[in-house]
């Protein structure tokens, strides 16, 4: 995978009628070739882009207030994050979503569209490819062919961290923390 060339497809994508972050934005394409230039052998897949994370930081599962301690929190990336803290992987794992744009408004989230789906598959199988992939939600569960681990929104967050715990039960936690940003 060539992250920078990846990016720029995207930023040029129409995905169904889904809002491309990307397509004017030159700060979140810089900052997802970044985070892809990862030597990462996992990849954390959720859903879709959301309003208050990867629409506006451009990178899944991550608000912007975890980047640049401004803006909206997530509560589903502060989820995340203070888990991958723990767990000493926050460098170490690539994160994305299987439609990586943003189905919704500027202030909703909705399902994507089957044919957003399919339109954004390219994408996903190019960022997998040679990696180790963790679904999280149904949706990227049945994409991906992988067993799921609960999203963490809606009263699954205890869930979503013993399952990542026992994904990683190899490594020792290596501190107990919090999101940097609280």
């Amino acid at each position: 995978m060539e992250p920078l060339a990846l990016v720029e497809r995207l930023a040029a994508a129409h995905i169904g009628t889904t809002f491309n972050q990307y397509a004017a934005s030159g700060l979140l394409r810089s900052r997802l070739a970044a985070h892809l230039e990862r030597d990462a052998e996992i990849v954390i897949v959720g859903e879709a882009a959301g309003y208050r994370g990867a629409r506006i930081s451009g990178i899944a599962f991550t608000s912007e207030r975890q980047i640049s301690g401004r803006g909206p929190a997530e509560a589903t990336a502060t989820i995340v994050h203070r888990i991958l803290a723990e767990l000493g992987l926050e460098e170490a794992v690539l994160l994305w979503n299987v439609v990586p744009t943003h189905p919704g408004t500027e202030t909703s989230n909705r399902c994507p569209s089957r044919g957003e789906v399919e339109a954004a598959r390219p994408f996903l199988a190019e960022v997998v490819r040679g990696r180790e992939t963790i679904a999280v939600g149904r949706l990227a569960a049945q994409v991906l062919d992988r067993p799921y681990l609960r999203h963490p929104s809606h009263g699954g967050a205890v869930l979503f961290a013993e399952g990542m715990r026992r994904a990683f039960a190899t490594i020792p936690a290596r501190r107990d923390t919090r999101a940097a940003f609280l």
